[in-house]
């Protein structure tokens, strides 16, 4: 036992994926709002650790609950739990402790929505996603993806000053909560939120066999691949629409240049995904290693084209001139793909 394996319960690449996508936030919060400087690192790291603890925690939490059917599945079955390396009564304890200082931390050093949204997507990713939506609902993935979504929402309510959660009643208390001072947040939430179902569905085609033996029903097995297909279809076709609607960047947008190029290049990295998505052969031939090459082709260009998007966004709000450094990183990334 060591340190490494209690480390590997909060799931360490993704979690610091996910606080990329909150750092971005922060940093186009400031460009829009402020001024980069030391405020802006100070948020940057405390979106960050409590990011990592909150996510980190909800992970560990994962594991003990999915402790039955993990040593039954290829993928999973060398984890901490499953190999003996980190009793369950341990991996709970890690998991729930993380997540209170994760919560903790945003109260103390951001503010009380930034708390909130880390709670939620905590209570959300165990409660709604491990216990309830993961073995009763092909959705799982779909409506799950909520809590992988709110990063970019906790790290632009810790950069904005002044957020308070306001109990005066049920729909006030709501307003404090959603209304952040800009719709740009909530772009990037349904950005990853859209993103989900189609970038894990693409790995689900050729790699949901073992979630069907261990009673965790995935789309591909349930509905089939041709539905799941269909519905990987629709969800680029939304991610599309999405795109054509990006959020301005205020007195950025008063030269038509600059949304032209920020509209233009979102919706060029959507079309290009949606494309990589449209190619895939249910009937081709699968390569040695069982997958089917034009799912595996998409599923890697959907964390691409996820990345390219945030580092889009993030560009955009240096002015025209970062709006043509951001188209010019996406073409290069979409021709040398």
């Amino acid at each position: 036992m060591s340190w490494r394996s209690y480390v590997s319960l909060t799931k360490p690449r993704v979690v610091v994926l996910l606080q990329i996508t909150a750092l971005c936030a922060v940093l186009v919060h400031d460009r829009m709002y402020k001024q980069l400087g030391i405020e802006t690192a100070e948020t940057m790291l405390i979106v960050f650790v409590g990011g990592y603890l909150s996510a980190g925690g909800a992970n560990a939490i994962n594991m003990w609950y999915d402790r039955d059917i993990d040593p039954l599945m290829t993928r999973t079955e060398s984890r901490a739990i499953p190999s003996g390396e980190v009793s369950a009564e341990s991996a709970l304890a890690l998991g729930v402790l993380l997540s209170i200082a994760g919560v903790s931390w945003f109260w103390m050093l951001s503010n009380e929505v930034a708390a909130f949204w880390s709670a939620f997507s905590i209570l959300f990713y165990v409660f709604v996603y491990s216990i309830w939506l993961k073995r009763s609902t092909p959705q799982n993935i779909v409506i799950g993806g909520i809590a992988g979504s709110t990063p970019p929402v906790i790290g632009w309510a810790a950069a904005e000053d002044g957020l308070t959660v306001v109990t005066d009643s049920a729909q006030i208390m709501l307003e404090s909560l959603i209304d952040l001072g800009s719709p740009m947040p909530w772009f990037m939430f349904l950005l990853i939120f859209l993103w989900t179902p189609p970038h894990f569905w693409a790995l689900a085609l050729y790699r949901s066999e073992e979630y069907g033996r261990v009673g965790v029903p995935m789309m591909p097995n349930v509905k089939g691949p041709e539905r799941t297909l269909r519905e990987m279809k629709i969800y680029t076709i939304i991610l599309l629409l999405l795109s054509m609607n990006v959020p301005s960047y205020h007195e950025l947008t008063e030269s038509n240049a600059f949304y032209f190029i920020l509209v233009g290049n979102v919706t060029l990295l959507s079309l290009w995904y949606a494309n990589s998505v449209w190619k895939i052969d249910l009937e081709e031939e699968r390569d040695e290693t069982g997958r089917i090459p034009t799912a595996a082709r998409s599923f890697f260009i959907s964390m691409l084209y996820l990345a390219l998007m945030f580092v889009v966004l993030v560009t955009a709000s240096f002015g025209v001139t970062g709006a043509v450094l951001g188209a010019g990183i996406s073409l290069f990334a979409i021709l040398r793909s």
